[in-house]
């Protein structure tokens, strides 16, 4: 929330100033952070509608791949964590993010934790990230852990962002195929129905059917196109509520093919999460915890039950196994963890597995799924036009 502020400076300056806060006595500790003195502190009014859309405080700004990365090579320079944090805020031009860092750099500064200052703040730093750091205060080793994040976070990127490419062309090919569908329709199909109609010569049933349509679509379409538009945005809200509520993944599990494909996607995330928490020294039973807020209601189940089984003593394969979050690659590979003392390292290596496999199959399904979707729109395109010339073939065949 904003807040707006008159403060008195050292020299006895009155300033006005306009901070991000959570609430009253927050703005006040940022206020005195800067040496200031807060003399009023009143709420910013938000417009009717300002709840909606990006999170307040910079949230949705705040990218954690880069703050990592920028903190890291403060770090690898030889600074301080509050030497890194006073160089960000130094060069930061968003008053979102300066308020981030303010806040950290506040709580460094009163003695507490670089892992609890970040826990403070739970909108911005999620407990993937405070755990692994929380881990990293404990072996002096912050770098480190850093650089597995990022590597972590560029991966788990990298597999989106495939997925998202091979999205986007098929509904680029939808979105134009509907477009010239609906033009045929309401503007083409129409002009030839005039033509027609003078001819007074019965037309084939289909192109009848046609031509109602198109007359339909010409004396509504704005009718058409609202509703059209209304559609469109009830589909947008419905997908957000499914991917905020993991319903996209259920859906996507009862398809044949994508189902399974699916199921190996979370599990790809689900062993590099798990494979960069027990690298960074914490303990399989708390990593397993932390995971579980980044898995979908399926998965999440069996990884609880999971759990249980471990704290009774049973191994990890075994335990995952019973509760078919493994494949037989990825078992064999925990297996052989177990055995060697190197369970974070085979949890990634299988995590790398399954993504090679995951990215082999969507460039064989975009190969595959492109051309057919191509090939339908050009079916309907072309029906359309042959149901539009059907009355003139026959005509023609008539005057021979």
């Amino acid at each position: 929330m904003q807040y707006e502020i008159r403060a008195l400076s050292a020299d006895h300056l009155m300033m006005h100033l306009t901070i991000d806060a959570y609430d009253e006595a927050d703005a006040r500790s940022q206020i005195e952070a800067r040496g200031l003195f807060a003399a009023a502190v009143t709420p910013t009014r938000r417009p009717l509608f300002g709840t909606f859309g990006a999170k307040t405080g910079g949230a949705a700004r705040l990218s954690l791949v880069l703050f990592s990365q920028e903190l890291l090579a403060l770090l690898n320079a030889g600074l301080s964590i509050v030497e890194c944090l006073e160089a960000l805020l130094e060069k930061e031009g968003s008053a979102a993010l300066c308020t981030v860092l303010t806040r950290l750099l506040s709580g460094l500064r009163d003695g507490k934790r670089f892992s609890s200052v970040l826990a403070e703040q739970a909108d911005l730093f999620p407990p993937l990230y405070v755990g692994i750091v929380r881990a990293a205060e404990g072996t002096s080793d912050l770098p480190q852990s850093l650089t597995r994040f990022i590597d972590y976070q560029q991966r788990i990127d990298s597999v989106r962002s495939k997925i998202i490419s091979a999205a986007i062309y098929p509904l680029i090919l939808l979105i134009v195929g509907g477009g010239v569908s609906l033009f045929l329709i309401a503007y083409v199909v129409p002009r030839f129905s005039e033509v027609y109609r003078g001819a007074g010569r019965e037309m084939p049933w289909l192109s009848q059917l046609l031509l109602n349509w198109g007359q339909f679509a010409a004396a509504h379409t704005t009718l058409l196109l609202s509703a059209i538009g209304i559609g469109l945005s009830l589909l947008a809200v419905t997908l957000r509520h499914f991917f905020a509520h993991g319903g996209v993944v259920t859906l996507l599990a009862k398809i044949p093919g994508v189902g399974e494909r699916t199921r190996i996607y979370e599990l790809s995330r689900l062993y590099l999460t798990l494979g960069m928490l027990l690298e960074g020294g914490i303990p399989i039973v708390a990593a397993m915890e932390t995971a579980i807020g980044i898995v979908s209601s399926g998965i999440k189940t069996g990884l609880q039950a999971a759990s249980a089984s471990i704290q009774s003593g049973a191994p990890l394969s075994s335990a995952f196994e019973c509760n078919g979050l493994t494949t037989p690659i990825s078992l064999r590979m925990l297996r052989v963890g177990e055995r060697s003392g190197e369970l974070g390292k085979m949890l990634t290596q299988s995590a790398a597995f399954y993504d090679g496999e995951l990215s082999r199959w969507i460039d064989r399904f975009t190969r595959t799924f492109e051309p057919l979707l191509m090939a339908a729109i050009g079916l309907v395109v072309g029906t359309i036009v042959v149901l539009l010339y059907m009355p003139i073939f026959d005509l023609a065949g008539s005057l021979s």
